[in-house]
């Protein structure tokens, strides 16, 4: 398995850039040459130049300081979702296909209602009654996403419930839980792990959008849906105040999104069999 996601040059690629990212914001406050919150009047609107890699915005608080730090809340705090969402989904999936019976057709029927409602309306709604910060859009994204892997896990433990070598261990008197073990945890994992990396780009982009609109992360602290809110004020005398933390967002959604199309395609297992 890590020898076909390593020969995937897609998977490699977006995994390093992603980790790069990561780590970037992991080390932001010894790469960043600046606070991200001090603002300057004096040197506001700055070109790039060797103090301000980046330039400054309509504050003069340095952007690419301001860039590093807004990796800590639109990607980690979408990961911690992602994270969470993924967990808590999978575990009332595998039990609603594992036991079956009322509490499978109650989970169910949650669930139908949940999917029945457009997912930003979801959340706009919960954020709308909640209030504005990232607790509030945690909570949020995941009542609007945890439903897509309940469903999904679920008619993945039903698929493999039927599979032969499971119904032979069953017949030999097998534990259940080496069975779950061993049989049915790998191939729920795959299927979650894909789900998950496709989400993130969503889950970022939710919270990009939110803080855009001043439903998110509340100012002054750095994240790139509220810099492009800052920036927005000054489009058309600095356009490249809303490129910066637009490419930013971009291209770690874009990775997500490649990133999640070749896990499918090396993770699943009717295509390892062709």
């Amino acid at each position: 398995m890590i020898r076909r996601l390593l020969s995937n040059k897609t998977v490699v690629v977006c995994l390093f850039i992603l980790t790069v990212i990561c780590l970037m914001g992991a080390f932001a406050p010894y790469l960043a040459p600046h606070d991200p919150n001090l603002a300057d009047i004096i040197n506001t609107l700055m070109p790039m130049s060797a103090e301000f890699p980046l330039g400054t915005d309509h504050l003069g608080r340095c952007l690419y300081s301001r860039l590093l730090f807004g990796i800590r809340t639109t990607l980690y705090y979408s990961l911690l979702t992602m994270v969470i969402t993924a967990v808590v989904g999978g575990f009332i999936g595998v039990v609603s296909g594992y036991v079956r019976g009322k509490l499978d057709a109650l989970i169910m029927r949650g669930c139908e209602v949940m999917l029945s409602f457009p997912y930003e309306i979801i959340v706009l709604s919960i954020v709308g009654i909640m209030g504005p910060g990232i607790t509030n859009i945690i909570v949020a994204n995941f009542i609007a996403k945890i439903a897509w892997y309940v469903r999904i896990v679920r008619s993945s433990v039903i698929a493999f419930n039927h599979q032969n070598y499971i119904m032979y261990s069953r017949t030999v008197k097998t534990p259940q839980r080496f069975i779950f073990r061993k049989h049915l945890a790998p191939n729920i994992a795959a299927e979650v792990i894909i789900l998950a990396t496709l989400d993130l780009g969503w889950i970022i982009l939710s919270i990009s959008t939110l803080s855009f609109l001043g439903l998110g992360i509340q100012p002054p602290t750095p994240e790139w849906g509220a810099m492009l809110s800052d920036a927005k004020e000054v489009l058309f005398s600095n356009p490249e105040q809303m490129l910066i933390p637009g490419i930013a967002i971009m291209v770690v959604v874009a990775c997500c999104n490649l990133l999640g199309d070749s896990l499918r395609d090396v993770l699943d297992p009717r295509t390892e069999q062709k």
